[in-house]
């Protein structure tokens, strides 16, 4: 693996969750419309359940089959790779059948007790095969992750996200004249339609892959000839730290979903009003903030196995080079999508749900971006370190500030829904810095104060007052064009403009390499020569 492949295979996965993000992007402002902020709500309350259930029947399962697999193979080990691919696929079907079994059964129970509003009960059963469906869908991520294969992933993602959209709003159109309830389990239930989408494209290009990698069976003659219950011991080892890490996420917003509608009581709200308020954070502000994970999240999963062939060889220059690489390119994403989330904060919420009330929740909520993608990138390096106890440590201690914070912050009416947002910041900033601190002890992973922070920072100042600048003039044409247009015009040339001052800033200040430019695939090349050419790069 060269030193910027992990890049491309990020780059590769970016691309497909781009297109995933734009999918649910629409379906958010489309469902907001059809079903209001209530509705929304009901949706979003089946989300914090299934997410805690899906993460045990998964169990980290995914991230130690593609180790594993990558391990087996740089040993020219196939049969070994594919034998614990089997185990874990079983395994994975298996637990994803109780718990789905667990969920529809018991919908009405979490409801209850967990979402505190009976009527969420549908929804929580209707989203409820969707479980087994991802876990057999991701023990195949796994293993073609493994490989060094992201296409496979990349395309099952765009497709499991379309069939997600497509059944959703197709059943929210149709159940909606039976009631909010009913809608919200349509909504919900495109969950399963979507994986099994995503499961059957995997399915096909296996198939397609199958006959060559069995060939290579058949032509080794020796390979891994450990007893399952070795290699279910493997995988446990390595899935279970894991698997409390992936826990801690759901669990987090569980506790939202437990405790913030009813400290929005306390602070003076009714059981309607709360689950707007609720709403208009879990599904327009939080959704919104995430966006810029689509990347981070990518690079988490090329890090894992780019990491851990550093750690065998021995390499250890190599492995700050990475984890000094992946942490750059952290922050030049996060810091300018932070400040432009805070600064269009509303104008984004008035454009996307026609909704100015939840620019609170999201300029408040958007100071987290910058935590947030950090804390996943670094998780990416300690687990592929074979440290993935580090990550949850820190999760942990986040957590346990924030949920304090919500409690506390929530009931004040000065700051109700925007206390839970920050209190969110500040978990996740706790949380991101014990990260980084970890890695750097563990990898001395240089910082380079100048290049990660410095210029970023620098180029995101100037982004910010064009922004300003650009969505200040446009909004006076309210005038002319009416407040919804100009307010559309304004927000996408303001964040045009915004993104186009922060490249050619970082470009005049050094901030953007010829080695970043060549990293993206394919077009990487040409793009440096171009950039060269317009006299953007420096020697």
């Amino acid at each position: 693996m060269t030193k910027h492949s992990f890049v491309k295979g990020a780059v590769i996965l970016t691309m497909a969750g781009l297109s995933v993000r734009l999918m649910g992007a629409v379906f958010r402002v489309v469902l907001a419309m059809l079903i209001s902020d209530e509705g929304v709500g009901l949706f979003q309350m089946a989300y914090p359940v299934y997410s805690t259930l899906l993460a045990i029947s998964t169990a980290g399962i995914p991230i130690a089959i593609s180790k594993l697999v990558a391990e087996n193979l740089a040993r020219d080990d196939y049969h070994g790779a594919y034998r614990i691919f089997r185990v874990a696929l079983v395994i994975l079907a298996l637990f994803g059948l109780v718990i789905s079994a667990v969920l529809f059964f018991g919908a009405g129970f979490f409801a209850r007790t967990v979402g505190q509003d009976p009527r969420a009960a549908l929804a929580l059963a209707a989203i409820s095969p969707a479980i087994f469906l991802v876990t057999v869908l991701s023990a195949y991520r796994g293993f073609f992750q493994g490989q060094q294969q992201m296409m496979p992933t990349a395309l099952s993602q765009i497709a499991e996200q379309f069939g997600r959209v497509f059944v959703a709003l197709l059943l929210v159109v149709v159940l909606l004249p039976r009631g909010l309830e009913q809608a919200a389990a349509g909504a919900s239930f495109g969950a399963a339609a979507g994986a099994l989408a995503g499961l059957l494209v995997l399915l096909l290009i296996w198939g397609k892959q199958k006959p060559s990698f069995m060939e290579g069976l058949r032509r080794q003659r020796k390979g891994n000839k450990a007893p399952f219950s070795t290699i279910i011991y493997q995988i446990l080892t390595l899935s279970v730290p894991i698997t409390l890490g992936s826990l801690v996420l759901p669990l987090i917003t569980i506790v939202d979903l437990s405790i913030v509608p009813q400290r929005l009581h306390s602070a003076g709200f009714d059981t309607s009003r709360s689950t707007a308020l609720y709403g208009q954070l879990t599904g327009m502000a939080g959704p919104l903030v995430h966006i810029p994970t689509i990347i981070t999240v990518a690079l988490a999963i090329s890090l894992v196995p780019a990491i851990s062939e550093a750690v065998a060889l021995k390499r250890i220059r190599q492995i700050q080079d990475r984890s000094y690489l992946a942490v750059r390119m952290t922050l030049l994403l996060g810091l300018p999508a932070a400040l432009g989330l805070y600064l269009l904060a509303e104008p984004i919420t008035v454009l996307l749900f026609q909704n100015a009330e939840a620019g609170a929740a999201l300029a408040t909520m958007s100071l987290g971006v910058v935590f947030l993608t950090l804390f996943q990138t670094t998780s990416g390096i300690l687990q592929g370190l074979g440290r993935p106890m580090e990550p949850v440590k820190s999760l942990i201690y986040g957590a346990l500030v924030k949920t304090a914070l919500t409690w506390n912050l929530t009931a004040n009416a000065a700051f109700h829904i925007r206390g839970a947002a920050l209190a969110t910041v500040i978990g996740f900033g706790l949380a991101a810095v014990l990260n980084v601190y970890r890695v750097h002890i563990l990898t001395g992973m240089p910082l380079y104060a100048v290049n990660t922070i410095v210029k970023p920072l620098a180029a995101s100042g100037g982004m910010g007052a064009a922004v300003v600048f650009v969505y200040r003039r446009l909004e006076n044409l309210h005038i002319l064009i009416g407040p919804t247009k100009a307010n559309a015009l304004a927000t996408l040339a303001s964040i045009a403009t915004g993104i186009l001052v922060y490249v050619l800033i970082l470009f005049i200040i050094g901030g953007i390499k010829r080695q970043d430019l060549e990293a993206i695939p394919r077009v990487g090349p040409k793009l440096a020569e171009i950039a060269k050419k317009l006299f953007l790069l420096r020697g």
